[in-house]
C-alpha cells in the first residue's frame, strides 16, 4: 500500500480528517437528494482558498453524516466546520422546508460534532519510530515503521 503525501514548496504533509455532525435532537430527516447537496456545498465552500480542503469520502445516515477530507498546513478546520454546519443549515431549510416542522427552532445541526484525524500508522508505530532516532540503525523491522521511516529520507 502505497500513500501519497501532499507537498508545497517547504512541506511534505498528510492532513486528513473524519468528521462526524449530527442532526439537531438526532431527527432522521437526512434524504439522498440532501446527501449530495451536502457534497455539492462541501465542495463549494472547501473550494475557497482560505479552506483548501479536499473531500474523500461523504456518506450520510438519516440523522448524521461522515465526511473524510484532506486538508492543508494552512487550512482553519474550526472555521471551516462553522461556515459549513451554518451554510447547510440555512440552506437545508430554504431548500427543504418541511424540515422545519421536525426541527422546530432555527439550527439544523447538533451544536456538537466529532473530528478526528486519520493516518497510515499507528500511535504505537509511530513512537517506535520516534524512540528508535539517535540509533545507528534507527529502522525498526517493523514493516510499518520502516515504510514510515523511508518517506522522510525523501526529505
Amino acid at each position: 500500500m502505497s500513500i501519497e503525501y501532499d507537498k508545497n514548496q517547504h512541506s511534505v504533509f498528510l492532513l486528513q480528517y473524519h468528521l462526524i455532525l449530527v442532526v439537531k435532537y438526532r431527527k432522521k430527516v437526512i434524504t439522498k437528494l440532501m446527501e449530495k447537496r451536502l457534497k455539492e456545498i462541501f465542495e463549494y465552500i472547501c473550494s475557497n482558498k482560505q479552506f483548501k480542503l479536499t473531500l474523500l469520502e461523504l456518506n450520510t445516515d438519516k440523522d448524521h453524516v461522515h465526511i473524510i477530507f484532506k486538508a492543508k498546513p494552512y487550512s482553519d478546520i474550526c472555521k471551516f466546520i462553522n461556515c459549513y454546519k451554518s451554510a447547510t443549515s440555512r440552506l437545508f431549510k430554504k431548500e427543504f422546508p418541511n424540515i422545519k416542522k421536525q426541527l422546530w427552532k432555527e439550527a439544523f445541526w447538533s451544536r456538537s460534532y466529532f473530528l478526528c484525524t486519520t493516518g497510515e500508522v499507528t500511535l504505537e508505530v509511530l513512537k517506535k519510530y520516534v524512540q528508535n532516532q539517535g540509533l545507528k540503525d534507527n529502522r525498526p523491522k517493523d514493516a510499518n515503521v520502516y515504510y514510515y521511516s523511508k518517506q522522510y529520507e525523501e526529505l
